[in-house]
């Protein structure tokens, strides 16, 4: 459900603890070698003339160890600071240990990697990647395979790192585990939303409010709405502006409609809430969100326009934000630019800032809540990135806290049931957002 996901303190701690260390470093350094010359010859089995391009440090050694069984193999591997001409290039010029900005000679070093017309095997992380938190300051090897060893590190699965890593295989070169801050979430966690019982009733199995839907943006509150029932809430009903009413009656068939003005009808059934879906962004709207932060219990997911002008308060439910790298920029002050380049950063720092559980969307999805170390929730699926499919994510998160999972753990859960409904699409070119809502209970019941 969770993996370790090793920041470099953290990988220096498993390697101090090994068995007579640091006098087996050479040991460690042999097995990590040649887990990389393994991987060479079984992803690159055409390339004959192999050029390694070393660091002094230990990252360079372990480039060292596979030039030689490389060699002893029957392959051309040689160690080189030219790396143009070759069937392949493996990068080991640093290790976990390397952040900030390489030195200009190292920079240069770098481009002429990623200019060269190979493909590119990175040792353990690609140069220029900070290991702690994927941030890349300056040039980074842009690599096709990284073979990393132990467990993977929080830069090859955290951006911008993880866009330079490629594929990513992690080695075992016999290193105990450490606890580690930040862990990866598997499928497994799908295993964790309570499924209906025998004994449920339709209220029973959560029931979900969805609060949005201003004229125009009506078809955001249905995804939400859609997406609550398909992730098996048994009950979900919807509130949206009078003049919203006729379009949302028209396009949901199950759900209970109702209005603004009439929310205290729908509200004490409410198991959890999902407010912003096309809401709008008016005085009215703003009201709304902030009336409902300081009257409810229920745990209330924000989304969209709920997230416009939020500032920090005294909430009474527990609350899931489910931001973009643009709107979680808005809440930080800062340019998206800087959210790119900072994501663990600056999802830690909406996380305490608010108070609250943030889910920053992306390809790296990451899940932080005040105290606690992130979830990254890899989502691998290009298809995610098209209009709705954040409202999808809102209904399932809304969903799977209305049938009793803590924020935490509801929010990881549902990232990677979006993700997994996702990659049962049949086709990626032309997805929508509707693909996954219908794709969502077989993502589920394969976990069942």
């Amino acid at each position: 459900m969770l993996e370790p996901l090793y920041t470099a303190s953290e990988m220096r701690a498993a390697e101090e603890r090994h068995p007579g260390y640091p006098e087996t470093v050479p040991e460690l350094m042999e097995r990590a070698g040649g887990a990389v010359a393994r991987e060479i010859v079984r992803a690159f089995p055409a390339a004959g003339r192999i050029g390694l391009v070393c660091g002094k440090g230990s990252n360079g050694g372990d480039g060292r160890v596979a030039a030689r069984i490389l060699r002893e193999s029957g392959r051309d591997a040689v160690e080189t600071d030219a790396p143009e001409g070759f069937d392949l290039v493996v990068d080991a010029l640093f290790g976990t240990g390397f952040s900030g900005v390489p030195r200009p000679d190292a920079a240069t070093l770098i481009e002429r990697i990623n200019a060269s017309d190979a493909p590119v095997v990175a040792v353990d992380l690609p140069s220029g990647v900070d290991a702690s938190t994927g941030e890349v300051a300056s040039a980074a090897v842009r690599a096709d395979l990284t073979v990393t060893f132990h467990a993977p590190k929080v830069g090859l699965l955290v951006g911008p790192g993880c866009f330079h890593a490629g594929d990513v295989v992690v080695a075992d070169i016999g290193l105990e585990h450490v606890p580690t801050e930040h862990a990866v979430v598997t499928e497994d966690v799908l295993s964790q939303v309570p499924r209906r019982g025998a004994r449920d009733t339709k209220y029973t199995a959560g029931t979900v409010l969805v609060v949005g839907g201003a004229p125009g943006l009506t078809g955001a509150v249905c995804l939400t709405a859609l997406a609550a029932f398909r992730a098996d809430a048994g009950y979900v009903a919807v509130a949206v502006p009078p003049a919203s009413l006729p379009v949302v009656e028209a396009h949901l068939l199950e759900a209970v409609k109702t209005t603004w003005e009439s929310l205290g009808d729908v509200l004490p059934r409410a198991n959890a809430l999902a407010v912003g879906p096309g809401m709008g962004r008016t005085p009215e709207a703003r009201q709304l969100v902030a009336r409902l932060l300081a009257e409810i219990e229920e745990p209330v997911v924000l989304d969209a326009d709920a997230l416009a002008g939020l500032e920090p308060g005294d909430w009474r439910p527990p609350v899931v934000m489910t931001p973009h790298a643009g709107e979680l920029a808005r809440l930080l002050g800062v340019e998206a630019s800087w959210v790119d380049a900072h994501r663990l950063e600056a999802v830690r720092r909406a996380a305490d800032r608010f108070g609250c559980v943030c889910l920053l969307k992306g390809a790296d999805t990451l899940v932080a809540a005040p105290g606690e170390g992130v979830l990254v929730c890899p989502v691998t699926t290009h298809g995610l990135a098209t209009a709705g499919t954040g409202d999808v994510l809102t209904g399932i998160v809304a969903a799977f806290l209305a049938k009793g999972l803590a924020p935490r753990m509801a929010a990881a859960a549902a990232a990677t049931a979006h993700a997994r409904a996702a990659a049962g699409v049949p086709h990626t070119s032309g997805m929508v957002a509707s693909d996954v809502v219908q794709a969502l209970p077989a993502a589920l019941s394969h976990t069942a």
